[in-house]
């Protein structure tokens, strides 16, 4: 095993959940090389962040992963485990929010949860997100996933948007009780711990 890897074979005994590679910036040969020990350790793992390069660093140590190229994810074992637990439902305010509100989709599938995606259904037009009231309120966590206003603050935006910064602080500063704020564009973040939020009693 390479000098620079050191897996966390533990992480699914100890908490409950899969090892997670982050892969941005780390180069597809480090990538390679970790899919590599993944394999030989049978390690459920999701690979996060995965340019193209990473993804087909990956497929070729792993080559069942199961990649999405909108969420820039793959995961292995390619299927997920069966769903328990209470339902997680993202809501992406507009298409150019889908990549970061798929990941945290993803995310909570791959960690076990039953996980659904609304899209397009920004504030701006009320009527859509009324339209869907049961289905939010069915749900155990919902994510809310918003370039301009959200919990899951993405980096879309117009100028005073400063990529992401002003949603997050508003979130951050909401009044708003039981409202969880993850960082800027990180789907993986929002996912899991919507998956805990939803994990079952």
């Amino acid at each position: 095993m390479a000098a620079f890897i050191e897996l966390d074979h533990d992480r699914a005994r100890r908490r409950g959940y899969p090892e997670a590679v982050y892969c941005e910036g780390k180069t597809p040969g480090q990538v390679s090389a970790i899919a590599r020990a993944i394999k030989a350790s049978g390690t459920t793992t999701l690979f996060t962040r995965a340019d193209p390069a990473h993804t087909k660093a990956v497929l070729s140590a792993l080559p069942d992963a199961r990649y999405d190229e909108d969420a820039r994810l793959l995961a292995w074992p390619p299927e997920p485990p069966a769903p328990h637990g209470g339902q997680v439902l993202v809501v992406a305010a507009g298409t150019a929010d889908f990549g970061v509100a798929r990941e945290a989709q993803l995310t909570a599938h791959y960690l076990g949860r039953a996980a659904d995606l609304i899209t397009d259904v920004g504030i701006a037009g009320l009527h859509r997100i009324l339209a869907r009231l049961d289905q939010l309120r069915s749900a155990r966590v919902i994510i809310v996933v918003a370039g301009m206003d959200g919990a899951l603050p993405t980096s879309v935006g117009y100028g005073a948007a400063l990529q992401g910064l002003a949603p997050l602080l508003t979130m951050l500063n909401s009044c708003a009780p039981g409202v969880a704020v993850v960082n800027i564009d990180n789907g993986y973040g929002a996912g899991h711990l919507a998956a805990q939020i939803a994990a079952p009693a």
